[in-house]
C-alpha cells in the first residue's frame, strides 16, 4: 500500500510530493520528491502529519460538556446554572472542587457496557480530531459502592474494547486511587475507584494484557489518593514492566498545602524521595511548582503532559512549561475533560496561554509544538514507535485540509504554522492507524453517526 502526501511535515519542515510505503501496518519507505501521486497510490490531499497523540483522557468527562458553567468563584450569581449542577449540588458549581462533585455523579451511573458506548463514541470523535493514539487514565475500577465485576477489569477492559471499535490505539493507564486525601479513607464516591492497597491494585491490573492496538501502563491519582508509603509499589510495578507511569501532580494549591501539612515537602519531592519521578513518568498538569519541583522533574528527565484547554476551563492556572522544558522534561498534550477534543487547539494554548502569562510571544516554534503533540505524546504513552513519518514507524498519519475557511491563504511551504496556529479539528480530513483509513474526507469508517452515538451515549448516563 502507498499513500501519496501533497504536503507532509517531517519534522523539521514540510516537503511537497511525498510517497509512503506501507506494509503490516508499518512504514516501510518515505519517497520525497515525488511531484504525482505513484499508480494505485491513495492520494492524502492537505498536509499530513503523524497521527496526534492524546496523552491524558477521561473519557467518562465527555459527558460533563456544556452541563457545568463556571461561576466567578466569589459567591456572586454563576454565569449560567445548568440542570445538572442544580439538582445534583443545589448550587452551580464555582471552583474545581466543586465541579469534581458534579463529575462524581456521572461516574456513579457508568456500568461496563454504558461505559463501552460512551468511550467508542468519545474516541471515534478523537479519530475525527485526527487523534491515533489515547492515554485513558482510569480509575473507575469497580462497581458503585466498591463491590467487584465478575471480571474485576470489566470497566478497563470496556476502554480496550470500545478503543478497538474506534479504530484507535489506546494505553490503558490503570489507576491506583486509594484514598480521598491524606490520612482519610475514600467517600462513598471513590469506593469504586479503590482496590484498598496498592498490592491488591497491582494484584489487579497484572490480570490487563496488551492487544495490537493496546498497552498497559500504570498511575498513581495524585499525591493525595495514594498513601505515601504506597508510591513505591506502584512505581515498581511499572518500572519492572517497563511501562509508562502517569500521575497528577500539584493541579491544585489546596493540594500543595495539604501535601506540605500532611509530610512537610511539596508534592514533587514526595514523588521524587518514593522514587515516582524518571524518564518513563508523566506528570500531569504541574500546574503550580517550585523552582525545586521544576528541577527536580526535569533533573530526572519526568515528562509533563500540559492540558490547556481543562486547565483554563477549570480556572486551573498557566503551568511553568518553559522553564519544565528547558530544565530537562518533555512536553505532552492531553484533552483530559474532554471540554474539547482538538490537539491542535491544547498545541497553540501551550504557546498562547504562555504570551498571556509573560506578554511575549514565541516561546516555541510551531515544529516543537506539534513534536509535543506527536512523538513525544506517544513517547509518553510507551509508544516510541509511532509519531514520526519514517521507515520503521507504525504507519499512523493525520491529514489536515489547506483550502477550508480556516486555512486557506498561507503558502503550502508555511503548514506547520497553519496547522497549529490556524487549523482545528475541524480541518481534519483523514485519519489513518495502522495503514488503514480510520476517517476518510472527514466520515469514520466504522462508526457511522458520531453525533448520534455521543448523543445516546450521554443521555443513557446522564438519565
Amino acid at each position: 500500500m502507498t499513500y501519496w502526501l501533497e504536503h507532509a511535515w517531517l519534522g523539521t519542515h514540510v516537503e511537497p510530493g511525498v510517497a509512503v510505503d506501507v506494509a503490516d501496518g508499518r512504514i516501510t519507505a518515505v519517497r520525497t520528491g515525488t511531484p504525482t501521486p505513484p499508480p494505485g497510490a491513495e492520494a492524502l490531499r492537505g498536509l499530513t502529519l503523524p497521527g496526534l497523540a492524546n496523552a491524558h483522557s477521561h473519557a467518562f468527562h465527555r459527558a460533563l460538556r456544556g452541563t457545568v458553567q463556571v461561576g466567578s468563584g466569589t459567591g456572586s450569581p454563576p454565569l449560567a446554572r445548568s440542570r445538572v449542577a442544580v439538582e445534583d449540588m443545589g448550587r452551580a458549581p464555582d471552583s474545581f472542587w466543586t465541579w469534581r462533585e458534579v463529575m462524581y455523579g456521572i461516574a456513579d451511573k457508568l456500568t461496563p457496557e454504558s461505559y463501552f458506548q460512551l468511550a467508542r463514541a468519545v474516541y471515534a470523535e478523537m479519530a475525527l480530531a485526527g487523534i491515533t493514539c489515547v492515554g485513558e487514565f482510569h480509575y473507575l475500577h469497580h462497581a458503585p459502592g466498591g463491590s467487584r465485576y465478575d471480571d474485576p477489569n470489566a470497566m478497563g477492559e470496556a476502554l480496550i474494547a470500545a478503543a478497538a471499535d474506534a479504530g484507535i490505539r489506546i494505553t490503558l493507564l490503570d489507576t491506583a486511587y486509594l484514598s480521598a486525601g491524606f490520612g482519610d479513607p475514600p467517600n462513598r464516591h471513590q469506593l469504586r475507584f479503590s482496590d484498598g492497597t496498592a498490592d491488591a491494585w497491582a494484584e489487579r491490573a497484572d490480570a490487563l494484557k496488551g492487544r495490537e492496538h493496546a498497552r498497559i501502563g500504570a498511575a498513581v491519582h495524585s499525591v493525595r489518593a495514594v498513601p505515601a508509603g504506597e508510591l513505591g509499589t506502584v512505581a515498581d510495578w511499572a518500572r519492572e514492566r517497563r511501562a509508562p507511569l502517569h500521575v497528577h501532580l500539584s493541579e491544585q494549591t489546596a493540594e500543595n498545602d495539604a501535601c506540605r501539612a500532611a509530610h512537610g515537602r511539596t508534592p514533587t519531592r514526595l514523588l521524587a524521595d518514593h522514587g515516582v519521578l524518571g524518564p518513563r513518568t508523566t506528570a500531569v498538569h504541574a500546574t503550580h511548582l517550585t523552582d525545586e519541583d521544576i528541577a527536580l522533574l526535569g533533573g530526572s528527565t519526568t515528562g509533563v503532559c500540559m492540558c490547556p484547554t481543562t486547565e483554563r476551563d477549570l480556572a486551573d492556572g498557566i503551568g511553568p512549561a518553559v522553564a519544565l522544558q528547558e530544565q530537562g522534561s518533555p512536553l505532552s498534550l492531553g484533552s483530559d475533560s474532554h471540554a474539547v477534543i482538538d490537539l491542535l487547539e491544547e498545541a497553540r494554548a501551550m504557546e498562547l496561554d504562555e504570551r498571556l502569562r509573560t506578554r511575549t510571544r514565541g516561546h516555541w516554534t510551531a515544529a516543537a509544538l506539534l513534536r509535543a503533540a506527536t512523538a513525544d505524546g506517544h513517547a509518553a504513552l510507551g509508544w516510541d514507535d509511532a509519531g514520526t513519518l519514517a521507515p520503521g514507524a507504525l504507519a499512523d498519519l493525520t491529514t489536515i485540509r489547506l483550502d477550508s475557511v480556516r486555512t486557506a491563504g498561507p503558502l503550502p511551504r508555511l503548514g506547520a504554522e497553519t496547522a497549529v496556529f490556524a487549523a482545528s479539528a475541524a480541518d481534519v480530513r483523514h485519519t489513518i492507524v495502522g495503514g488503514r483509513q480510520i476517517v476518510r474526507d472527514g466520515v469514520h469508517t466504522r462508526v457511522a453517526d458520531v453525533p448520534t452515538a455521543l448523543a445516546d451515549s450521554i443521555a443513557a448516563v446522564r438519565g
